[in-house]
């Protein structure tokens, strides 16, 4: 025998059911998990399906992606047991995860490395009103696809400031980093040249890393790279380029002029490579002869990285934009 009030609770119960599967589907699912994560990455992935896998593995002549794999990598390099063991992260829990283990990094040193790389300390005000700011990404026309226009405003900006500080016409938007560019440049100059001459120089005093991409960029285009001092140059016309640093890898600022000057008569492409920063005070590049400017951005605010990259630039004379 059951009470009056014992049946209506059963019934309110039985009512609540009801609703629920109403609201949350016929499998009248609970709210743990209604309102679980949603941002896992294979929620978003788009790839192979089963039956798409199946159709690859025949035209491969394989049974299964183990036996495709087996086939493939060296027994070697073969990864022994699971790949991860632990349940899949959403993608909320692997940023914070992230965070905690980029937490870990320390960062109050005092690096004393030089050769291209500096700390640097981006004021607060500048971080939230220029780097931070919506206007970057929000798309203010109702045809503007997102971040495009800000993309474009911020890459004119880069290439602007580029040419006012090296005194050059154009710049490009960018590089990998500034021995990238400097390899880059030999290229030039053996176009410039008409491949003709083969030999480019290198001051001994530019960064150890232009220096190292330099030499084997310099293989791959089958350009004999000569690395002494500037001052000790002589034969400038067997030269298709030559390529200085300003201030120098030790922090000498030396003065090119009569050098560019030299170079340019004998039709030789002039290329300095510098720092943005150091231009902030010092006489421009374009002004004393350069003809090519390369460097590193990284001086503006970019963190070290544990070495990059950070982005570099390339600017030169009007003349120089097709080659």
């Amino acid at each position: 025998f059951f009470s009056s009030a014992t049946m209506l609770n059963r019934a309110a119960r039985r009512a609540a059911v009801r609703s629920r599967t109403q609201i949350f589907g016929a499998a009248g699912r609970c709210v743990s998990t209604v309102f679980q994560a949603k941002d896992s990455f294979a929620r978003r992935h788009i790839g192979p399906g089963e039956e798409d896998i199946e159709k690859m593995l025949q035209v491969v002549g394989k049974p299964s992606l183990d036996a495709l794999t087996d086939t493939i990598v060296p027994e070697p390099i073969k990864f022994k047991g699971p790949l991860w063991e632990e349940p899949a992260k959403s993608e909320s829990e692997l940023l914070a995860d992230l965070k905690a283990l980029g937490g870990m990094n320390k960062f109050n040193y005092k690096t004393m490395i030089g050769q291209g790389y500096y700390g640097t300390k981006v004021p607060s005000v500048v971080v939230r009103n220029l780097l931070e700011s919506p206007g970057w990404y929000t798309s203010y026309t109702p045809y503007q696809a997102e971040i495009a226009q800000g993309r474009l405003e911020s890459l004119l900006n880069f290439q602007t400031m580029v040419c006012d500080l090296t005194g050059m016409a154009v710049s490009n938007a960018s590089l990998l980093d500034e021995a990238t560019a400097v390899g880059e440049t030999i290229g030039m100059a053996l176009t410039h040249a008409k491949f003709k001459k083969r030999k480019f120089f290198i001051d001994s005093r530019c960064h150890p890393q232009s220096i190292a991409v330099a030499e084997t960029r310099a293989v791959g285009l089958s350009a004999d790279l000569v690395i002494g001092e500037f001052e000790k140059l002589d034969n400038l016309d067997e030269f298709c380029g030559v390529c200085v640093q300003y201030p120098d890898t030790n922090g000498t600022v030396h003065d090119y002029s009569d050098f560019f000057k030299k170079a340019n008569d004998a039709k030789v492409l002039t290329v300095c490579s510098t720092d943005l920063l150091a231009l902030t005070q010092l006489k421009p590049p374009g002004e004393f002869g350069a003809r090519v400017v390369v460097g590193s951005a990284q001086r503006f605010g970019v963190p070290l990285g544990y070495g990059g990259p950070h982005a570099a630039f390339l600017a030169c004379e009007d003349s120089f934009k097709r080659i």
